[in-house]
């Protein structure tokens, strides 16, 4: 299963609609499940990557192989990312991605991590970044399965 737990809520309905197309696209070769986690808006960042370290922390398991979204994790293509999440699944049932907030993620929640991964030195809006994410792990479905996806 593929679990990913996303600070924030996604407001636009045209993302809503991008995030329900992948996940029904990707329910031929796996669960998907995405868990939002309440943003907090104090004024501090370091609180603010505390509670919600908090809210994270309880929905990871000793069965998930954790990847944490990070600007400065390791990058790869999309062959690399299809072997990554076909090898991973040989030692573990879940592999869960966790998209931080508009600051981030706790260092608390980057330990507890596997894998560190980043998609670009880019910013990408994080409400955005979950459709851009589930397009990826469905490339890499398509990858694994060596069936023909737009290139």
């Amino acid at each position: 299963m593929i679990k990913i737990i996303a600070v924030g809520k996604i407001k636009e309905q045209y993302l809503k609609e991008a995030i329900e197309e992948y996940k029904k696209r990707l329910s031929k070769y796996t669960k998907v499940e995405i868990i939002e986690v309440a943003s907090s808006n104090l004024d501090l960042k370091d609180k603010n990557l505390m509670i919600e370290a908090k809210k994270i922390e309880p929905l990871l398991t000793a069965k998930d192989y954790i990847i944490v979204l990070d600007i400065n994790g390791k990058q790869m293509t999309s062959k690399e990312m299809a072997s990554m999440i076909d090898t991973v699944f040989q030692k573990y049932s879940n592999i869960t991605f966790v998209i931080g907030g508009s600051e981030g993620l706790s260092d608390e929640i980057k330990k507890k991590a596997n894998m560190s991964f980043s998609f670009s030195k880019l910013t990408f809006p994080h409400q955005l970044f979950r459709v851009m994410l589930l397009e990826q792990i469905y490339r890499s479905y398509k990858i694994m399965n060596n069936e023909t996806y737009h290139k």
